[in-house]
């Protein structure tokens, strides 16, 4: 990208960032109600380069790393085997690794009121906390599920499972744990938070979407077609899901209730979707070009990924994005706004 020198700049409010004139990250300047207009030059920091250019890294240990978050300034990935099953980075690029607190196959990860929390389809302990992504504690999960997806919104942490009675768990603290029924009994495999409701998708079942506005009530809703639906996120008022496989791959909804499918330009086994600064990143297991960026959620370009693994999360913190993988050498890689 170019970047000119400003001679003289005026901040002048506009009620929003992103758009014609401008298109900027946080990292740049804080951006949510002004633009910039200078003397001579018009220079709009233009980052939207970002989520397209992909870079290679090393993770902390060949294992096959499942889920990862942000929070706290820390990206913290969890895996299913290996010796140390998580890995912290304060930058994305370089890790390091770290013990959990058991022995479990880790697949979801989610931060929130100053805590990460982890969940596993494995093990005795089915949940383990940190406060600083280092040292893990384990806990009890109130069932012995296969838990899938975790997020946390509104003061509450809400985990999803692929079986069991009570499918769906809550908690205040992420320490003491409550069992919830599940809208209805499908392999519920992810769950997200955005504008008051929380929002799960589920690889079967005759609707494949639950809804609920409490984490503790939920209701079915009809999904945009019957995928294996994998991943869901929330930002720019919208949701977003992807899928593994099926005839609609990817789906929007503006409440959690009524949804659209979408044109992609891939049929790839979309395994993880996520939203930062006003760009959709999604990846996948397949295919030739792995990666996906949407600025709307809804028109959607394939950018190719720097090596072909089975890339199984992608997040968002701190001005990039950071994608794990199961295989390859190397395990990671980051798209940054310079």
């Amino acid at each position: 990208m170019i970047r000119l020198i400003l001679s003289f700049i005026l901040l002048l409010p506009l009620g929003r960032c992103h758009g014609p004139a401008l298109d900027c990250r946080q990292e740049d300047l804080t951006c949510s109600t002004t633009t910039l207009i200078a003397s001579g030059l018009l220079n709009p920091i233009d980052c939207s380069d970002d989520g397209i250019v992909w870079t290679s890294h090393s993770a902390s240990e060949a294992n096959t790393w499942y889920a990862a978050t942000h929070g706290n300034n820390t990206f913290a990935a969890v895996s299913l085997d290996g010796t140390n099953r998580v890995m912290t980075s304060a930058d994305g690029t370089s890790w390091t690794p770290r013990s959990a607190a058991e022995a479990n196959g880790w697949n979801a990860i989610a931060f929130g009121n100053g805590l990460f929390v982890a969940l596993s389809s494995t093990g005795t302990n089915r949940i383990m906390t940190s406060a600083d992504g280092i040292t893990w504690t384990p806990r009890a999960a109130p069932e012995a599920n296969l838990w899938y997806g975790i997020t946390y919104g509104d003061g509450i942490y809400v985990g999803v499972a692929n079986n069991g009675t009570n499918q769906v768990m809550t908690s205040t603290d992420g320490v003491n744990w409550n069992p919830h029924a599940a809208a209805e009994a499908n392999q519920w495999g992810a769950v997200t938070f955005g504008n008051g409701t929380f929002v799960a998708v589920s690889y079967n079942g005759t609707n494949r979407v639950m809804s609920s506005t409490d984490g503790t009530s939920w209701f079915p809703r009809a999904a945009a077609g019957t995928s294996t639906w994998r991943s869901v996120t929330y930002g720019n008022g919208l949701f977003v899901a992807v899928a593994i496989s099926g005839a609609t791959r990817l789906m929007t909804s503006p409440d959690g209730v009524t949804w659209t499918g979408r044109t992609i330009p891939e049929a790839n086994q979309w395994a993880s979707v996520t939203y930062g600064d006003g760009l959709f990143v999604a990846v996948s297991s397949d295919g030739t070009n792995r990666i996906m960026t949407s600025t709307d959620g809804i028109n959607w370009v394939s950018r190719t990924a720097p090596a072909a693994n089975q890339w199984q999360t992608v997040t968002y913190g701190n001005g990039q994005f950071v994608a794990v993988s199961q295989d390859g050498t190397n395990r990671v890689m980051t798209s940054t706004c310079d």
